[in-house]
């Protein structure tokens, strides 16, 4: 049975929402699924060893920069050293349009994850709101990352 799992950055609970919904679309698919909060990660060193795909989420904000959430920026600053080479990665976030970078976490995510050599498996989720908000397509990101495995 492969194995999944999903760190989150949330202030609202939002992101938290939607990370749980994709555990739980997830587990229904059959595959093994941990959510964990990036407030509860202290160190990320070699964090994916044990998973065959890692899923990020994050909130996030600025009108110039992109700004992740509080907890998931010590986590992500620690993205090359996670063990990601040649593991499957999706992003997803949740956000606010009235931001200049609407879910920018998703794109800024994407990246560092190739930089440190895994492949993305599913398009970037963005959210506004929380999972109530988007229930296909949280099912449609959800269903690709199963198909991946």
């Amino acid at each position: 049975m492969s194995k999944v799992l999903i760190i989150f950055g949330s202030t609202t609970g939002n992101t938290e929402s939607i990370a749980s919904k994709i555990g739980s679309l997830l587990e229904g698919a059959g595959v093994t699924a941990e959510v964990k909060n990036a407030a509860d990660i202290s160190d990320a060193t070699d964090i994916a060893k044990d998973y065959d795909a890692v899923l990020m989420g994050a909130s996030c904000w600025g009108d110039e920069d992109v700004e992740l959430q509080d907890d998931f920026q010590p986590v992500f600053d620690q993205i090359g050293s996670m063990g990601l080479s040649g593991k499957k990665v999706a992003a997803f976030a949740s956000g606010d349009s009235s931001y200049q970078h609407f879910c920018g976490a998703v794109e800024v995510i994407e990246e560092a994850a190739k930089d440190a050599g895994a492949t993305i498996v599913a398009g970037g989720l963005k959210v506004e709101g929380d999972a109530s908000a988007a229930p296909s397509e949280i099912e449609e990101f959800a269903t690709a990352v199963a198909k991946s495995l």
